[in-house]
């Protein structure tokens, strides 16, 4: 057993929330979960990673950590993303069951007991999906091709359910303690160390300070990295449209010459061998490029570009 996991065998819970330019909504949401947190009734922590924001993000954490002994902060150099920083407060959790949720309140506190509850003994992860939707309809749309691609590389049944809020048991972290790629997909790594999914559609409440830091864009990136990075459909749709345009080609060439045989005729010269040149180009081209984007997954892996680099951390006085 790992070092880690040994920490985190103290019955408790640890939320994790990562931290984006949100100075201006972290008081309140610290004011909402200190009630919760007492109701539970067991011992807990709220690790704030600071995810190379930009406004005044760190000095408030530094702030509530000094007034909440159950207050953690971490800073990290720059901006890694959102899943980078939550993989860094995993690996600092130190109870045997973890909550990851986000700062901008759409995750209501209160409804966290709800959450707790459902990860019974025969599960291993329980996601909290939104009852009702709450963006528009291109969020909506980055979200659907989000959970298609996830479906892809977790290979699980309740792909389509994941949600950034989720709970788990610490000790999963076991599994990827060695992932050190800057590309990550903390729901793709859960899938290594279990396969007991779960999900209890929650309370989602509109944002309550500013807007999402993620845009439509983002979200179609972040499934295209995971789709190349944890998960070989790309490579084998190549593949299949390889195979599929080779059929094609067969079949244009039996077109030919058996027009040609049974007429004498053949088939328009220039239009037809352009068109026929432009379709397979574009398909080698298809498939060159999905190698490429592996092909610069390894060159990331072997320049051993770093996950996340820690900046500094607030000193911990939970007990």
């Amino acid at each position: 057993m790992s070092a880690q996991s040994s920490k985190a065998q103290a019955i408790g819970l640890s939320v994790i929330v990562p931290v984006y330019n949100s100075a201006g909504i972290l008081p309140l949401f610290v004011e909402r979960l200190a009630p919760v947190f007492q109701r539970l009734g067991r011992p807990h922590e709220l690790i704030l990673v600071n995810d190379g924001s930009r406004d005044q993000s760190w000095a408030v954490i530094t702030n509530l950590a000094t007034k909440h002994p159950w207050v953690r902060g971490i800073c990290m150099m720059r901006n890694y993303g959102q899943h980078n920083a939550l993989l860094c407060g995993i690996r600092a959790a130190r109870f045997d069951k973890t909550v990851t949720m986000d700062d901008d309140l759409q995750h209501p506190p209160e409804e966290l007991p709800k959450l707790i509850a459902a990860l019974t003994e025969e599960l291993d992860v329980v996601y909290a999906p939104p009852e009702k939707e709450q963006h528009g309809l291109l969020r909506d749309l980055a979200s659907v091709i989000t959970k298609v691609a996830l479906s892809s590389a977790m290979g699980a049944a309740n792909a389509r359910q994941v949600s950034a809020w989720r709970i788990f048991r610490t000790h999963l972290r076991d599994a990827f303690v060695q992932y050190h790629s800057p590309l990550v997909s903390i729901d793709v790594l859960l899938t290594w160390g279990t396969t007991r999914f779960s999900a209890l559609p929650l309370r989602h409440e509109p944002r309550a300070i500013g807007k999402s830091n993620y845009t439509f864009h983002q979200l179609v990136r972040h499934a295209f990295n995971m789709m190349t990075g944890f998960s070989v459909l790309p490579l084998q749709l190549a593949s299949v449209i390889g195979f599929a345009f080779t059929l094609f080609g067969m079949g244009v060439l039996a077109n030919v010459v058996g027009k040609y045989l049974l007429t004498g005729s053949s088939v328009a010269g220039f239009p037809f061998l352009a068109s026929i040149i432009a379709i397979f180009s574009g398909a080698q081209l298809f498939a060159l490029g999905i190698i490429g984007e592996y092909l610069a997954r390894m060159h990331y892996r072997i320049m051993e570009k770093p996950t996340y680099v820690i900046s500094h951390a607030l000193p911990s006085t939970n007990k």
